[in-house]
């Protein structure tokens, strides 16, 4: 009877906490699930746009939940019953999948960028002779486009395709250090603007930011080279538990595989691989240095 009374009275405490808690908490755990996973499909799309102009919201939408729901969906069902692990490791890949393709977008956008600043060295000597030779920034733009490749030639293209169908060339130029956020870009597209208004010589302007990059390029090489051991050592780190992990396995697979079929042996790879994205995350940073 006793214990009738404690169901009676504690499972509808129970059930009031949980309302409770769940009013309480749930608008803000739902804004945060949106904001971590449409966010980063809205970042992924703007950084597709900004590349190619253009973006598929319907099948970058479609990709980002199968790499993120479904791959967790699929290690939850794999390591089920174990529900618990389950539910820690299909949590951790679904953050995962939501994460790594606008990392993948992004490293591939810093790339583009980085190949439109080195092309540019080339791109702003043959606009330079242009300009000695008595033509405007336009038509100089015209011979880079037909000498120069990819990024650059997609991007001056872009520029005049704009101006042709009606936009000022100083807005098309804007839009152009928009898409290419580098100061280099920043300070060619701020030079022509101003020495359109003002007048000057846009063939020594030029020059001086072909040799201001060429400068920035030598340090940053230099820097790369100091740091080349760092980072060389940091994939060492990284790949030393994957290839102890494989040698154990290969030499006595008995010792190995409660690592995987047990509760503990899932919690410590879980805490094994947490330490490893931390620790390769801090090396980068202590390695990465902005010129």
């Amino acid at each position: 009877m006793s214990f009738l009374f404690k169901d009676i009275i504690f499972i509808p405490l129970i059930a009031i906490c949980t309302l409770l808690f769940v009013y309480q908490f749930a608008d803000p755990f739902i804004d945060y699930l949106s904001k971590k996973s449409l966010g980063k499909k809205d970042d992924v799309i703007k950084y597709m746009k900004l590349m190619t102009g253009k973006a598929d919201e319907k099948k970058i939408t479609l990709m980002m939940l199968l790499m993120s729901f479904g791959l967790g969906s699929m290690f939850f069902l794999l390591l089920w019953p174990n529900f618990v692990m389950g539910l820690v490791f299909g949590g951790a890949i679904t953050i995962v999948g939501w994460t790594i393709p606008l990392i993948l977008v992004k490293a591939l956008y810093e790339k583009r960028c980085d190949q439109f600043v080195d092309q540019l060295v080339d791109g702003l000597t043959i606009m330079s002779n242009g300009i000695k030779s008595q033509t405007n920034v336009a038509q100089t733009m015209e011979r880079v486009i037909e000498i120069m490749g990819n990024p650059l030639r997609s991007e001056f293209e872009q520029v005049l395709t704009q101006h042709q169908l009606g936009q000022s060339f100083e807005d098309a130029l804007l839009d152009l250090g928009n898409r290419i956020p580098r100061p280099d870009v920043q300070m060619l597209v701020t030079s022509i603007n101003i020495l359109k208004e003002t007048g000057g010589d846009l063939s020594q302007t030029f020059d001086s930011i072909v040799y201001t990059i060429r400068e920035r390029q030598k340090l940053e090489k230099k820097i790369q080279a100091l740091t080349a051991m760092g980072r060389f050592q940091g994939l060492v780190v990284t790949l030393i538990p994957f290839v102890l992990a494989l040698v154990f396995f290969i030499a006595d697979p008995n010792l190995m595989i409660p690592m995987f079929t047990t509760t503990l042996g899932l919690f410590l790879i879980f805490i094994m691989l947490s330490l490893q994205v931390i620790g390769g995350f801090l090396i980068r940073k202590i390695v990465t240095i902005k010129v």
